[in-house]
C-alpha cells in the first residue's frame, strides 16, 4: 500500500492493525463498527476484533467497504448490522467539500504537553493544525482547550455505575471489604453519592488508563475454533502451533517484540470462558462516548491517531507515559466505536529512544532529528455512522491531500 503496489488493503484489528499501518504509512485506515462486517476467516477473531480497509483514499476505502460489509451467517455479531447498512452506496458519502453544520469534539486526552514528553510534539501540531482546517470547512469545533479532557466528565459520572467492578476494586478505601473480599460497608450508597456530586468520585482515572477488561478463555476459545475451521492436518490444535512453530529468538523487552511462545502458553493456560466483564466493559465505555456525543449535540470526534511517528525497528520503545499506549484508539475501537484514520502530514524532527546504560530505566530520548515521517489524524463516530466519518474525512482529504506518492514509484494512473 505504501509503495502504490496495490490499491488498497484488508486489515485485522484488535488494538490498533489497522490506524498504526495507516498513520505509519501515509494511508487512510477504516476500521468499521465491529457489527457491520464479518470476521469469518479473521485469525483468533473475538468480541474485540474487527476487519476493515487500509487505502489511497478515502474513496477507495468507501468502495471496499461497499463490498464487504453486511449480514454473514459465519459471524452472529453482523446479525446487530441488519437494517442499519445506509441507502446509499458509501462512496456517495465521500465527495464531500464543506462540514457546515457538523459538530466536531477534539479528545485532548493524548494532546495534552504537559503529560508527555518531547517525542509526542509533532504529533499535536499536525493534529492542532487539522483542527484549524477542519473549522475553515465549516465544522464547528467543540474543544475543551489545551490541557482539557473532553470525556472526562463522562468517565467521571458513568464508570463508577457501569464499570463498578473495576472502580470499586481499583478504590479500596472507598470500598471497604472484608477478608474474605465481600463489602464490608454499603458500596451502592457511595456509588449513588458519587453520581450526584462526580467531585467526590477519586481522582485517577481517565480515558488514557483504562485497561482492558479481563477476556479469561476468550483469545484461546477463538484461536481453537479458527485451527479447527482451517482443516490444516498438521496444525490441528493450538497445542501443535506452541510445539511446532519457529520463534522469533533475539528479543530485547525493550523494542516491543512479544514472545510469542511464551504469549501461546500462557493463552493456552485457561480453561474456561468468562465474558461477562468484556461485555460490561463494551457497555461501559459506549455509554461514557454516546453519552458525552449526546450531551455536546456532536457528529464525530477528532484526536491524533497516534502521538509517536514509526519506530526503528527493533529499538527501545516509548514507555507507557501517562496511559500513551493504552490509548482511545485501540480502547474505543475495541468497543465497537468506528475510525477513521487519514493522513495529516509529515514530522519535520524526531525524538528516537535509545539505550543508556546510565540513563533511568536504561534509555533515554535523542534528538530532534531531522526526519520525515507520515502522522494521521483520527475520527471517532457513533456506531454504524460511517457515512458521517467519510464524509467528514473526505472534505478534509480533498482540503489537505497530505499523502504524497512514493518517489520509487510514483502515482498509481487513474482508471
Amino acid at each position: 500500500m505504501a509503495a502504490n503496489l496495490v490499491t488498497c488493503s484488508i486489515g485485522e484489528e484488535t488494538g490498533g492493525s489497522i490506524h498504526h499501518p495507516a498513520k505509519n504509512n501515509s494511508l487512510v485506515g477504516l476500521a468499521p463498527t465491529q457489527e457491520l462486517v464479518s470476521r469469518d476467516g479473521m485469525i483468533g477473531a473475538a468480541l474485540n476484533t474487527r476487519v476493515g480497509p487500509l487505502c489511497r483514499t478515502v474513496k477507495d476505502a468507501a468502495r471496499v467497504l461497499e463490498v464487504i460489509a453486511g449480514y454473514d451467517p459465519r459471524d452472529e455479531l453482523t446479525a446487530f448490522g441488519i437494517g442499519r447498512l445506509p441507502s446509499e452506496p458509501y462512496r456517495s458519502f465521500t465527495n464531500e467539500r464543506s462540514l457546515n453544520g457538523l459538530r466536531i469534539g477534539v479528545i485532548r486526552e493524548h494532546m495534552d504537553r504537559a503529560l508527555f514528553n518531547a517525542a509526542d510534539g509533532d504529533a499535536i501540531d499536525l493534529t492542532e493544525r487539522a483542527i484549524g482546517d477542519l473549522r475553515r470547512l465549516g465544522a464547528t469545533i467543540v474543544d475543551p482547550g489545551p490541557g482539557g479532557a473532553l470525556l472526562q466528565a463522562c468517565v467521571d459520572r458513568y464508570f463508577p455505575v457501569y464499570r463498578n467492578r473495576v472502580f470499586i476494586e481499583r478504590y479500596p478505601d472507598r470500598f471497604p471489604v472484608d477478608a474474605n473480599g465481600k463489602a464490608s460497608a454499603d458500596h451502592i450508597s457511595t456509588l449513588v453519592d458519587m453520581y450526584f456530586d462526580p467531585s467526590l468520585v477519586p481522582s485517577g482515572t481517565t480515558i488514557r488508563n483504562v485497561g482492558p477488561a479481563s477476556n479469561a478463555g476468550l483469545t484461546k476459545y477463538m484461536l481453537a475454533r479458527y485451527l479447527r475451521e482451517r482443516g490444516d492436518g498438521n496444525i490441528r490444535t493450538i497445542r501443535d502451533l506452541i510445539d511446532k512453530s519457529t520463534y522469533y529468538r533475539d528479543i530485547r523487552p525493550d523494542a516491543g517484540f512479544i514472545d510469542r511462545k511464551a504469549a501461546l502458553e500462557e493463552m493456552n493456560s485457561a480453561l474456561t470462558l468468562d465474558l461477562a466483564t468484556v461485555f460490561q466493559d463494551r457497555f461501559a465505555n459506549q455509554q461514557v462516548v454516546l453519552q458525552c456525543m449526546a450531551q455536546e449535540n456532536l457528529d464525530a470526534l477528532v484526536s491524533p491517531a497516534g502521538n509517536l511517528p514509526a519506530y526503528i525497528l527493533g529499538g527501545p520503545i516509548e514507555p507507557p507515559l501517562a496511559g500513551r499506549t493504552n490509548s482511545v484508539w485501540g480502547l474505543l475501537g475495541q468497543h465497537g466505536i468506528p475510525t477513521l484514520s487519514v493522513p495529516a502530514g509529515f514530522t519535520t524532527r524526531v525524538f528516537d529512544r535509545v539505550r543508556d546504560a546510565s540513563a533511568p530505566g536504561g534509555t533515554r530520548l535523542a534528538g530532534p532529528i531531522p526526519a520525515r515521517l507520515p502522522i494521521g489524524i483520527m475520527f471517532f463516530g457513533r456506531p454504524f455512522s460511517e457515512p458521517t466519518l467519510l464524509r467528514i474525512a473526505s472534505a478534509y482529504e480533498a482540503a489537505t491531500r497530505h499523502r504524497t506518492p512514493p518517489p520509487d514509484f510514483g502515482p498509481v494512473p487513474a482508471p
